[in-house]
C-alpha cells in the first residue's frame, strides 16, 4: 500500500529560475515521512512507535520541473525493503495528476540512548510491512 500526503508548495519554494528549488523536492519527502510515521497515529489517538530514525542516504530523480506555487503537490510513500535496522522507502511528488520527483531514502533506527542504530522492532517492523510493495 502507498500512502499519500500532501505538501505546500510555498511562493518561497520557487527560486530565482521560476521553479521549485530542489532543496524543496527533499523537505517535501520529509513532512510528508513525518506525517506517515507520527502525525497519523497521533490524530487517531495512538502513541506513535516509529520515531526514532536518521536518513543515511537520500536521492532524487527531477522528473519535471513544478512552476506552481501556492498549491499542494501530492507525495505518495511505500517501502521498498526491510532490513535489520534499517529500511528503504520510495516517493513519488507530483502535481494534478503529473509526475514530477522520484526520491529515494535509506532510513536507520536509533537509539535515544546511545545515538547508534539499533534492530527495528517486531512492531515497527509489521508497520512496515503494511507498505511494502
Amino acid at each position: 500500500m502507498k500512502y499519500h500526503n500532501q505538501q505546500f508548495v510555498r511562493w518561497d519554494d520557487i527560486d530565482a529560475l521560476g521553479h521549485v528549488n530542489n532543496a524543496k523536492y527533499l523537505t517535501y519527502a520529509q513532512e510528508a515521512r513525518f506525517h506517515w510515521s507520527w502525525y497519523q497515529f497521533y490524530e487517531r489517538n495512538e502513541t506513535p512507535f516509529l520515531t526514532d530514525m536518521v536518513v543515511a542516504r537520500a536521492e532524487v530523480d527531477f522528473i519535471l520541473p513544478i512552476y506552481e506555487g501556492g498549491t499542494f503537490v501530492d507525495v505518495y510513500i511505500w517501502v521498498e525493503s526491510i532490513g535489520n535496522s534499517s529500511f528503504v522507502l520510495n516517493y513519488e511528488i507530483s502535481l494534478k495528476g503529473v509526475l514530477h520527483a522520484r526520491l529515494k531514502s535509506v532510513q536507520v533506527a536509533t537509539s535515544t540512548e546511545t545515538k547508534k542504530s539499533r534492530p527495528l522492532t517486531d512492531r515497527e517492523r509489521e508497520f512496515l510491512k503494511e507498505y511494502l510493495l
